[in-house]
């Protein structure tokens, strides 16, 4: 079920019609990876729930049915929101307890998925895990991750920052049926050249 006041809209624009959001208020920033999965990180940040990439694949559809939701169509266009993740990720940082531990992000959905667009919620996780100088990794298939590189960069200065993009498919016929709501093939390797060619000024700057 949907928490206790959460707000649902739509947006009458091309880029979000189609789409419905759920807006709600999180607990906790942070998830527990279980001890027994086989997996090189123990926790996870997911800022939204559902994903309009709408990937045939995804292992993460079945968390839809604990919103009493189904884990086809409905995945792919209602999407829950957690509008405060970024000042509660900051509290959660702030704790004693914490002990700065390896955070990976886009392992369930991707956290720069169309939605990401308007709630901007990454930036405010980019900056909270930069000022505690946390290490982190990002997997996506958005190209507005190079919206955030400044961030990004910022980050790298002061702890472990890890960015993988993914790119399944370069045929285009494959690319939308396996991967409709996706950015085509081409701009994820926009991308990576992007991301590529920072890190190449980066190094000569080091020398």
């Amino acid at each position: 079920l949907l928490p206790r006041g959460a707000v649902t809209r739509t947006f009458d624009t091309p880029e979000f019609r189609g789409l419905t959001f759920h807006e709600v208020t999180c607990r906790s920033a942070l998830n527990k990876v279980p001890d027994a999965s086989p997996v090189p990180f123990r926790w996870t940040i997911n800022p939204y729930r559902g994903c309009s990439y709408a990937c045939s694949y995804c292992f993460a559809r079945k968390t839809h049915e604990n919103l009493d939701l189904d884990s086809g169509t409905d995945f792919d266009t209602q999407i829950v929101v957690k509008t405060n993740v970024g000042e509660v990720l900051r509290r959660e940082l702030r704790r004693p307890s914490w002990a700065g531990e390896h955070i990976a992000m886009g392992t369930n959905v991707d956290c720069y998925q169309r939605a990401e667009g308007r709630y901007r919620l990454m930036p405010g996780i980019l900056t909270a895990l930069r000022d505690h100088a946390n290490p982190f990794s990002i997997l996506t298939k958005g190209t507005l991750i190079l919206r955030d590189l400044d961030l990004l960069v910022q980050a790298s200065e002061v702890t472990d920052v890890g960015i993988s993009v993914s790119v399944g498919f370069t045929d285009p016929e494959l690319w939308r049926t396996v991967e409709p709501g996706t950015p085509s093939p081409e701009r994820r390797l926009d991308v990576v050249r992007a991301l590529a060619d920072l890190h190449r000024s980066r190094q000569l700057l080091d020398h």
